[in-house]
């Protein structure tokens, strides 16, 4: 699926999307990934949903987001709640979803302005 916003110059838009891959900016990423509007894509350490550790999600919080969207794949799964505490204590707003849904929540968050990230899985 491709997706299109009208003002995205100097962003990190979500373009385009499938199982296996996203792209940011016309740019194809295969591999799990940070993206805001204004950084990245980074590579995340996070290689699979089953290997999360909340080092993984540490290096989410380090960026300080208003928002963090975790796509966890082709489907819905939800991290044990242990590793997700460091988003209350930093008093950061999380969203679990499928990888497809938090592309295309980040691209509405991202045009409305607001500080959003995007932690993608592909697996």
């Amino acid at each position: 699926m491709k997706l299109h916003l009208a003002d995205t110059a100097g962003l990190n838009a979500i373009t385009g999307y499938g199982t296996d891959h996203v792209l940011i900016n016309g740019e194809r990423h295969e591999r799990a990934l940070l993206v805001g509007p204004g950084f990245g894509p980074v590579p995340w350490s996070a290689g699979s949903f089953s290997a999360l550790t909340a080092a993984d999600f540490a290096a989410i919080v380090e960026r300080a987001p208003e928002v963090a969207l975790i796509g966890t794949g082709a489907r819905l799964r939800f991290p044990p709640g242990e590793l997700m505490l460091g988003f209350a204590r930093a008093r950061i707003g999380v969203e679990v979803m499928d990888t497809r849904a938090a592309c295309r929540t980040y691209n509405i968050l991202m045009g409305e302005g607001r500080l959003v990230l995007a932690a993608l899985l592909f697996d």
